[in-house]
Formats: structure tokens, sequence, C-alpha cells
């Protein structure tokens, strides 16, 4: 009797179904195909897909691969628990010094991806009191860090280092948080100039280089070593799913923080830790990255000569790395853009809303190591025939 009355009251309260309506009918049901924008055609082994982050093309490498599973069929005890009871020095991952020594850094601490170190490194550094400086481009990680940690946000304009030294007059002290490269529209934080705003204000700087790590400098140490800027900087953040192609995420620091984020940070104190053999698959990979300099030489030369060619057609390309953005503004007209690039065999990334402001969408190219001189001509192509397209807008 009890569980037939508990049946007849087992449907959602009506606020809760008038909540998901809204999202059904705003981000789903509104687009032609009945799907969220995001989801497009489903690509074939001849298409060029090129909306995946593995910038050097190491998620299929062999001798990643082969030593992944090696290492799983030798590794016997797998610690299942939160990384806060792994925090003695005989339980450091060596692979955490060895990503310290690579960038510049004192200290590394992995996480379970960017978006938990981010939110971690600024659950601990941050409070109420705390001003944050952040650029509009930055990653929502960074934004949703310092949001939920209460602190006090000011946005400045995209690399605007005039309005970024106004504001920190304004408010005073606090913390600077830019990409290096950005993952929406390519471009790269002109670093120097923002450290040095930042520390001629007493300000402390936290740069996420998810996106030119493994890319970018000698070895691909990222932007801050080859521009010899690393010991000025406080803090570096980065998701390893991108050229490290393994869902991972690292904190750098050259000061204290890194012995009190294991205890302060809800995601690293509420996640399970990394396994072993997934640490030993990161050593192997940062191994195979760093004698990567063929790759990362071709993944400049295929970007350059395609921001260029795109550039001639008469596309507004602001990127300076291999992410290459369409602005295509609304989503009906984005839904075109993505509809005429699929049917011609080209799938990028669509950004909508939240990741873009509203009617300010965007098709996200992310170029690869792997990408070849036909492969490049046919991407060119088909966007020069959509440029020209009157029914497709393209900034």
């Amino acid at each position: 009797m009890k569980m037939n009355k508990l049946n007849n009251y087992s449907t959602l309260p009506r606020f809760v179904n008038d909540k998901l309506n809204y999202y059904l009918n705003d981000l789903i049901y509104s687009n032609n195909n009945k799907h969220h924008l995001v989801l497009g055609a489903v690509p074939t082994e001849k298409d060029l897909v090129i909306q995946s982050n593995d910038y050097l093309d190491l998620s299929n490498n062999l001798e990643i691969i082969e030593h992944h599973i090696s290492a799983i069929r030798k590794r016997k005890n797998s610690p299942f628990m939160s990384g806060i009871f792994l925090q003695n020095e005989t339980a450091k991952p060596q692979v955490e010094i060895q990503l310290a020594n690579y960038t510049g850094f004192q200290s590394c601490l992995l996480s379970q991806s960017g978006w938990a170190a981010n939110l971690a490194l600024l659950q601990t550094i941050c409070d109420s009191s705390t001003q944050i400086y952040v650029d509009f481009f930055a990653h929502m990680s960074l934004w949703e860090g310092a949001r939920i940690a209460g602190a006090d946000i000011h946005p400045f304009m995209h690399n605007n280092v005039k309005h970024l030294s106004k504001l920190i007059k304004r408010h005073g002290p606090g913390i600077v948080l830019v990409d290096s490269i950005y993952s929406t529209i390519g471009t790269i934080a002109p670093l120097a100039d923002l450290i040095a705003v930042a520390k001629e204000n007493g300000c402390a700087i936290l740069v996420d280089e998810s996106h030119s790590l493994g890319t970018h400098g000698e070895q691909g140490r990222g932007l801050l070593h080859q521009q010899n800027l690393t010991h000025l900087v406080d803090f570096m953040t980065a998701s390893l799913a991108k050229t490290f192609a393994y869902r991972a995420g690292a904190i750098w620091c050259n000061n204290q923080a890194d012995k009190c984020i294991p205890f302060v940070g809800y995601p690293a104190i509420f996640s399970s830790a990394m396994l072993p053999y997934e640490l030993d698959r990161l050593d192997k990979t940062l191994e195979v990255i760093q004698r990567s300099d063929d790759k990362r030489q071709r993944l400049e030369e295929i970007s350059h000569s395609i921001k260029t060619e795109l550039i001639d057609i008469g596309i507004s390309v602001r990127s300076h790395s291999q992410i290459i953005a369409l602005e295509t503004g609304d989503e009906r007209n984005t839904e075109k853009v993505r509809d005429y690039l699929e049917s011609n065999g080209i799938f990028g990334a669509v950004f909508c809303r939240p990741a873009t402001p509203r009617n300010k969408n965007i098709i996200r190219f992310s170029l690869n190591s792997s990408i070849t001189d036909d492969q490049a001509d046919k991407l060119i192509n088909v966007c020069r025939q959509a440029y020209k397209n009157q029914n497709l807008y393209i900034l």
C-alpha cells in the first residue's frame, strides 16, 4: 500500500520540469535537427575531423599505447582513494618532478583534469577578500574557480594590458588570470607585459598553458619557458587532455602552494587520485613530446599556411596559433555554416553558449601535425566556397 502511494508521487515537481523544458526548447528543439548546436552529422573516415586538441597526434602513438598496456599489466596495487592520503614523499609520483623540471617550475601537482586543477588552485589561494583580474577570453575553469572561491572578479578586455593596469589601480592588488593561448580564437597573450603589470602592482599571476604546453618552445616546454618568464610567474596550470592526449591536468608552483592544495582544494580532496599506470603513460608521453620537434615544426608550418590562405580569401582570422576560429554569429547561421562544412567533409567544433556570448558563435578548427597538404587544400577550398555562399555568413 505504501509502495503504491509512493509511485503515485514519483514524478518531478513542476518547477524542475519547467527548468528542464526551458533548456530542451532553448538549446535542443529550436535547432533544425532537434539536437544541440554542437551535434551535427557523424563524420566518416574520409572526412577531415579537426575537433580534437591532440595537436601532435599522439592519441594513437604505438610507443605510448604499448607502454600504457605494459604498465597496466605490471602494476599490482592501484590506490583507489583520495590523493590526500598520498602526499608523503615516498608516494609523490616521479612524473610530477619531471614535469616541474620540464617547465622550469619549483613543483608540480597532477590533477584529474585541467578543470579540477584550476578550481583546486583558486579555491586554495582565493577568498571573498581576493581581487581577481581575468581576461575576458580566459577559460571557464578560471572564472568558475574564482567564483566558487567567492572572490571579487574584474574582467579585463582581451589582451588589453592598459585596461588590466587601470582595473588594478582602481581595486588594488589581487591575482591575474590569463591563458597563454586562448582556446576559442587562438590568440596569444602578451605574457611579458601582463606579468610586468601584475608584479608592478603587487599581484600574483596564474597562466594556463593548456594549448601551448607541448606545442611551443624548446622540446615543447611552453610559451613561458620559451620567453624566459617561468621564474616570474607564481602559478601555471594545464589540461593534459590536449598535446599530452590523456585525461589529466597539472598545477605548477614557484611557492609553497603545492603543499596546501592537496588538503584545501575540494577537487583534490574529494576525487580519487590518478592511478600508477596512468602516471606511467604520462611519463612516456612526456618523453615522446620532448623529442617531437619534427611534429612541432610541421604543426607550425601547416597552421601558418592555412591561416594565410584563409586571410587571403577574406576571412577574419585572429589566431596566432594552431587554433583557428570562423566567427559565425547567431545560432541559425552557425547551424547553416556547420552543415555546409560537414556536407563537404570538414568537421570543426561549434562553440556557442555558454562557451561564447549569445550570437557570437564560432566554429573552431584545432589543427594537428598530421594534417596533409591535400587535407589543408580541401579545408581552404571548402572555406572559400562557404565564404562566397550568399546564404552563409562568415566574418
